[in-house]
Order: structure tokens, then C-alpha cells, then sequence
């Protein structure tokens, strides 16, 4: 599916706060119903990986797209360890 301009504008807006960090534990179950209960509450969530749980771009990358398919969204962009999904809808 392919992110509406609008959805993606907001993403990149500075409007958008954090409102989930990946701690050490990585993706853990309480963490995938935190994300998916805000995405059902609104359009767009931004996750933001807490230094130390992965440095490298591709774990990063690997973390959020595994977050996305778990929670049934889409990742609309990731920039460091900062990522915002959004519910499609």
C-alpha cells in the first residue's frame, strides 16, 4: 500500500511526539500491544529505538520492519533510530 502525501507529511512533521521507545529487550509482546493499541487510536505512531538495542542501520531497519509486520502497519519512514508506522487507514 502506498502512503498517502498527507500521511507522510504528518510523519515528518514536528508535530508527531515519540509516544514508543524500544528498550534492551527489543520487540517484546508488551511493546507490540502498546504500538498496535495507539495505532488504533490514531493515524500515525512514532517508535524510537533506545540507544544501545541495536547500532547498526541494518538491525534498526531489521527492528522496525519486524514491528510493522507484527502490528499490521505500515512503516512509513525511518530515519536514525527513529521510526513512525502508520495504521493504513
Amino acid at each position: 500500500m502506498e502512503v498517502p502525501d498527507a500521511i507522510f507529511r504528518l510523519a515528518n512533521s514536528d508535530g508527531v511526539d515519540i509516544s514508543v521507545r524500544i528498550g534492551r529487550g527489543g520487540i517484546t509482546k508488551p511493546l507490540v500491544k502498546e504500538l498496535s493499541d495507539q495505532l488504533g487510536r490514531r493515524k500515525i505512531v512514532k517508535v524510537k529505538a533506545n540507544k544501545g538495542v541495536a547500532s547498526e542501520r541494518e538491525q534498526r531497519s531489521q527492528i522496525f520492519m519486524e514491528l510493522a509486520e507484527v502490528t499490521n502497519s505500515i512503516l512509513v519512514f525511518k530515519r536514525g533510530n527513529v521510526a513512525v508506522f502508520w495504521s493504513g487507514k
